[in-house]
């Protein structure tokens, strides 16, 4: 018997020893393994398909300019965020790699361009080598002389301050060449917090530990969870560089901020564009965040010349006037409720009180804690959601939101958005010179999502828990309390990093992106480039909407995107056309069975797929700003939106209008334009976002959370009807100084 026992002892020990040793080899990723960057379909879109779409649009124009669709925001599984969301407890469909892009911008989305920006931040020389093999493979499919689609290679600079003044935001970097001699040893990372988070030993290691948590709770998936300990060790072996070690292949370029960064693009062998994006982001944006004082020192006007005005995360067009924390000094102040606005410090103080009159306690006390939670909100700042134990997403209700806005951004920063920025001026009378785009910022190497409304967990960015037994571990929730609790980062522990930023609200805000258009000469890459460089870019919210927006001139038409001194009331004329109306399904491609199948596959049997009839244009709509001649100015009297409104005729796909500014000589000051196109109700995923249920007086009371997890049926995509739109680049009008001075066009 005593040998029985001490042989069942020696088995226990040997399983404890095989088992911690599995475990510690699974922990330091030696079981897990580097995603490769895939292998395209080696075939291009059909001609016939190609020449329709071409035929399609120049029909409606007089120029011989073609408008070109791309995305120029897209993620792979090679980003950090995109990988996460691809595991199987948030309802992951496992890699996500650049080849699928390639195919799925060709084959699904029928794009003429696109960019892959993977975050810099968790790039290594084996992603970047890799990224750079399947653009350039990507491109190999297409006829140089008449190229169905363009890819471009990019990076994404991922910046993200701790307060407003050391918050410059995210930037999408564009460059022009693919061959490796023009081409940095590796994308340039923004510095601080961005970097420093993925090489954090102790972070590090605590993604260690949850992934091998989430790997012994999901067995049958715990490969997945095993790659992506391999991913952030692979991250962890790649150095920052140091010194003027950029050149090194082995090591990650870094620059700390905007001038840091355009310095370091002066550099390289090819030309560059810097898009910024998501400054409207209350998501991970700090509170007060605005363009004041970004003209100076931070902006370089020959390559930050686009501005990214929707994407997948909303909207960050509109400006208002309220604000969701007041300055005074160095206290921090909650902004009173208004119309159509409630501050989330305000809701909440709100919380509180409500708990703690319910707990019987003196109205004085319990307004003095409902302060003090408005403040500990302000103090935390993103992560303000918990000063307020125990409160979940919906008790939030829509504090913190634009009500009025078209597809707004979450957690709104309304001096962050593209009005804000056209009414700012800086020390030498600078101002921004912005043309437009739109993207999907897509993490699932899907790029513009926008063609159609279907599988949400794909086309949109819309990622949660799969199933109760994961929500724990992902979102520790604190016990239910009327004490607001100061928060302090350093102090807790979150296994999901992403939910120090309302990561749960704002699943409920992802919609389908929007695109890029660019009216170009040539259909190249060149053309491409000279399109974006001249400004003659506007964006959609996702369908392929014609546009043309032109001053008139004696000279003939100056189109969107020029800045031009003018000594005359201006004259502008205008013209769009709906998209077309998609059928089910995708084109037959006769490319064969096998890449039928693939094609079927990526696409969940749902292509870009025009039938012959349109959309009609119900209304076109004029937004003049000015910009300010100095600081006192208030922006809400310079923001004139809308400054005109045109109906167009009842079901009609085209619509056109001329108009004319008969003020702008005599104001004697300079004067931007641009153009918001209405397009007739369609459906669109998480349109209505919270889909708030109303009290009379018209307070949200109750939210209706389109979840990406299992709060939500995944068949469920959250339709509503939406007018989507198009908006034009401004054109940028300044007064002649002298008289009979002719009329220039600055390039």
């Amino acid at each position: 018997m005593r040998i029985f026992f001490k042989s069942i002892s020696y088995l226990f020990f040997l399983i404890l020893v095989v088992v911690l040793t599995y475990t510690l080899f699974a922990f330091y990723g030696y079981f897990g393994s580097l995603e490769p960057g895939g292998k395209s379909i080696n075939s291009e879109l059909p001609k016939k398909v190609l020449n329709s779409k071409i035929r399609s649009q120049l029909r409606h124009s007089n120029s011989s300019k073609q408008i070109l669709f791309g995305d120029t925001h897209v993620h792979t599984t090679y980003s950090s965020d995109a990988f996460l969301w691809s595991l199987p407890m948030y309802n992951g469909r496992g890699p996500h790699p650049v080849s699928d892009a390639c195919d799925y911008a060709r084959f699904c989305s029928a794009l003429d361009f696109w960019v892959i920006s993977d975050h810099a931040e968790a790039s290594t020389p084996h992603k970047w080598n890799n990224t750079i093999e399947q653009v350039q493979s990507c491109n190999k499919s297409t006829d140089p002389e008449n190229p169905d689609m363009i890819t471009f290679l990019g990076f994404e600079w991922t910046q993200i301050g701790d307060n407003r003044e050391e918050h410059y935001g995210h930037k999408n970097v564009i460059l022009k060449e693919i061959d490796s001699e023009y081409l940095p040893q590796s994308p340039i990372a923004a510095g601080g917090d961005s970097l420093n988070n993925f090489r954090d030993p102790n972070r590090v290691n605590e993604t260690r530990i949850n992934m091998m948590v989430q790997a012994y709770n999901d067995l049958g998936n715990r490969q997945r969870y095993y790659d992506f300990i391999a991913y952030n060790t692979d991250i962890t072996s790649s150095p920052v560089c140091t010194g003027s070690a950029d050149d090194n292949k082995d090591c990650l370029a870094s620059a700390d901020t905007p001038k840091e960064l355009f310095t370091k693009l002066n550099a390289l062998k090819t030309d560059s564009i810097v898009i910024p994006h998501g400054n409207t982001w209350g998501f991970y944006s700090p509170l007060g965040t605005s363009w004041d004082d970004k003209l100076d020192d931070v902006h370089d006007p020959d390559r930050q010349i686009s501005f990214e005005i929707m994407s997948g995360h909303g909207n960050s067009e509109e400006y208002r006037s309220w604000t969701e924390v007041i300055f005074d000094g160095d206290n921090l102040i909650c902004p009173e409720e208004s119309d159509n606005y409630l501050p989330s410090c305000k809701q909440a103080g709100n919380i509180i009180y409500e708990r703690c009159i319910e707990n019987g306690k003196r109205e004085n006390e319990c307004r003095q804690d409902a302060s003090q939670a408005e403040i500990f909100y302000l103090q935390a700042g993103q992560s303000g959601h918990f000063v307020v134990p125990g409160a979940t997403p919906e008790s939030w209700l829509d504090s913190g939101q634009c009500k009025d806005c078209f597809i707004p951004s979450f957690n709104y920063r309304p001096k962050g958005s593209f009005q804000y920025a056209l009414t700012k001026k800086g020390r030498n009378n600078e101002k921004f010179i912005f043309g437009v785009i739109a993207s999907s910022d897509n993490h699932r190497a899907r790029p513009g999502t926008g063609y159609k409304a279907v599988d949400r967990l794909l086309t949109t960015e819309s990622n949660g828990i799969k199933d109760p037994a994961f929500e724990r571990l992902a979102y520790p929730l604190d016990e239910i309390s009327d004490t607001p609790v100061e928060f302090k980062i350093e102090e807790r522990f979150i296994p999901n990093p992403l939910a120090y930023w309302e990561s749960e609200r704002q699943e409920t805000f992802f919609t389908t992106g929007g695109l890029a258009a660019v009216h170009v000469d040539s259909r190249s890459r060149e053309g491409v480039w000279e399109a974006f460089k001249r400004r003659e870019t506007y964006g959609t919210s996702g369908p392929r909407i014609l546009l043309w927006f032109d001053l008139i001139t004696e000279n003939g038409l100056v189109p969107m995107g020029s800045e031009i001194t003018i000594d005359e009331n201006p004259t502008f004329q205008v013209k769009a056309v709906g998209s077309f109306k998609q059928k089910p399904g995708c084109p037959d491609y006769s490319l064969g069975k096998r890449s039928a199948e693939d094609i079927k596959n990526l696409c969940m049997n749902e292509c870009f797929n025009p039938s012959s009839e349109r959309y009609s244009i119900s209304r076109i709509e004029i937004i003049k700003v000015l910009p300010e001649i100095n600081t006192s100015e208030n922006p809400e009297e310079l923001i004139m939106d809308p400054w005109k409104t045109f109906e167009c005729e009842e079901n009609k796909a085209s619509c056109k209008i001329r108009f004319q500014d008969e003020d702008f000589a005599s104001d004697n000051r300079d004067a931007t334009f641009y153009v918001r196109a209405i397009q007739e109700p369609s459906e669109r995923i998480n349109g209505k976002n919270l889909r708030c249920t109303y009290d009379d007086e018209g307070n949200c009371i109750e939210t209706n959370f389109c979840y990406g997890g299992y709060k939500t049926d995944i068949e469920d995509n959250c339709i509503s009807m939406s007018e989507e739109r198009a908006w034009s680049s401004p054109i940028y009008l300044s007064p002649l100084k002298k008289p009979n001075l002719a009329i220039s066009k600055l390039d």
